[in-house]
């Protein structure tokens, strides 16, 4: 079992900036893909960004340029630094851990507004 705690999330105005990180703990296999996705009312789950232990990242077309996602392996940590956010950036941020199954964590809001 993997367990993921995820901070940072809250209130940011248009074209602000917000950092949020997740700290995974438990059976963590050295080989493995973190990052994040989100939830927007009435939409479905979406891909932010992923990063693999080898170091690939792979970014969704809407948010290149303005994210970036990077891990400390040696804390089993990934984090998510945003910036020039736009209110359709806000939603549920989640943060995922990959070996064999996928494990999430329990979501930190991301609201961006005047």
């Amino acid at each position: 079992q993997v367990q993921l705690v995820e901070s940072g999330g809250g209130l940011v105005q248009p074209g602000g900036s917000l950092r949020l990180s997740c700290a995974a703990s438990g059976n963590i296999f050295s080989i493995n893909v973190m990052g994040w996705y989100r939830q927007a009312p009435g939409k479905e789950r979406e891909l932010v960004a992923t990063t693999t232990s080898g170091g690939s990242t792979n970014y969704a077309d809407s948010v290149k340029g303005r994210f970036t996602c990077s891990r400390d392996n040696t804390k089993n940590t990934v984090y998510l630094q945003m910036s020039s956010l736009k209110p359709e950036d806000t939603a549920l941020y989640y943060c995922l851990y990959r070996d064999s199954r996928n494990y999430w964590g329990q979501g930190t809001q991301v609201t961006v507004s005047t």
